[in-house]
């Protein structure tokens, strides 16, 4: 019985993918630039287990047992992970050994936190390791078959995953920009409004919007190659007004793309709006851009913030959104952050402004994360498996 533990991050895309070109191998119709969350604050854990005596390939998830041979993206994961073991002459592991998985997220599933990314970076990585497959850009297209932006998962910092022009998909490849190290005072506020599973899942929504916008060929065309030369230019230079206006924009963008999708595909909703209006007010009271939101496929805002400029950004967003639990450790989770009487950078007319705005409705967040730019995925120790035996720890029967 031969056994890895390892953990995987999640990306938020500040250049949005949205819609296939070919469905069955995740082929985007354009690129995307995505930041990698620490993986201390959100991410997948997973545990691989292979045997010569278990009998099928078996899955849990966060608990449950899931069909394996139900699932045409894992089995397509697992085919091409045997494959490159095959081509690396790796033979550790036999591939006619059958496989236990157990994962785990420690954010909710299917709710516009990118889980799904997490997930599969998080196997295919785990995979790689039991097979001793060494990460590289051809491992990228094999997270990439089970759910599209998981490829961006495999490497910190910030990355692009090129669409690639070729059918086979083998040019449809992540590659890391810059390290977790290059903009390391670069922080992110999370806002989860709403921690359900959403109405019109990202998959059957890509669909609709293929099918049936019209904006979303300006924007594969014409919009995104140019956000995305700008983008990379301010990451290296980490410029933050420009990555501000260009994740901003590119969010709302996607998210008109979405709407223009018939029937229209809706991920934000009042509390969202709310936000938007409350970043583009508080940055007219600071005088430049001190925040940015982006909004995948989801009501969850994500608030990029310089470290320095957190304590004022989170003081604003309570005053704005108060809540009943506003001092609970559940509510304000992650990083600490600093009081705001320790900042000096502040002035007294931007304090009085900010006390200035109006409060919206209260308890209008489940909880706020304060995380920050992280690296790619890692194995773990054999004492952190999900694992004993095959069978996850709590398994009855």
């Amino acid at each position: 019985m031969i056994s890895v533990t390892c953990v995987a991050p999640v990306n938020i895309a500040l250049i949005k993918y949205w819609g296939k070109r070919h469905e069955d191998l995740i082929l985007p119709v354009n690129d995307s630039i995505s930041m990698t969350l620490s993986t201390d604050d959100l991410c997948a854990k997973t545990t691989v287990t292979a045997s010569e005596t278990f009998e099928q390939n078996r899955m849990w998830l966060n608990g449950d047992e899931v069909p394996f041979e139900e699932s045409s993206r894992l089995q397509r994961c697992l085919k091409e992970v045997h494959r490159l073991a095959l081509k690396n002459g790796n033979q550790k592991v036999p591939p006619s050994w059958k496989i236990h998985i157990a994962s785990v997220n420690n954010f909710p599933t299917a709710a516009g936190l990118a889980s799904s990314a997490a997930g599969y970076a998080c196997l295919v990585y785990s995979l790689s390791r039991l097979y001793n497959i060494p990460l590289n850009e051809e491992l990228t297209t094999v997270a990439r078959q089970g759910s599209g932006s998981a490829c961006r998962s495999l490497y910190g910092g910030f990355v692009q995953w090129h669409r690639g022009a070729l059918d086979n998909g083998i040019d449809s490849v992540a590659k890391p920009i810059a390290s977790s190290t290059h903009w390391p005072n670069m922080h992110v506020l999370i806002l989860v409004v709403n921690d359900e599973r959403k109405k019109t899942g990202s998959t059957k929504g890509m669909q609709q919007t293929v099918k049936t916008s019209q904006l979303i060929k300006h924007r594969v065309e014409k919009v995104v190659p140019e956000r995305i030369t700008q983008l990379r230019e301010a990451i290296a230079n980490h410029d933050f007004q420009t990555f501000a206006e260009i994740t901003m924009k590119d969010s709302n963008q996607f998210h008109a793309v979405a709407l223009d999708t018939y029937p229209p595909c809706v991920y934000m909703n009042d509390v969202s709006h709310r936000i938007v209006s409350f970043v583009h007010d508080y940055n007219e009271i600071m005088g430049s851009y001190h925040a940015a939101y982006t909004f995948d496929a989801g009501p969850n805002a994500c608030l990029y913030v310089l470290e320095e400029n957190v304590p004022s950004l989170l003081n604003a967003v309570q005053k704005v959104f108060p809540s009943d639990i506003m001092d609970s450790a559940a509510y304000l989770r992650g990083l600490a952050v600093p009081k705001l009487d320790s900042n000096p950078k502040i002035e007294a007319s931007q304090k009085i402004k900010i006390e200035s705005l109006d409060s919206h409705a209260k308890n209008a967040f489940r909880y706020i994360i304060h995380t920050k730019v992280g690296e790619g995925p890692r194995e773990l120790s054999a004492d952190n498996s999900l694992l004993f035996n095959g069978l996850p720890l709590d398994h009855k029967g």
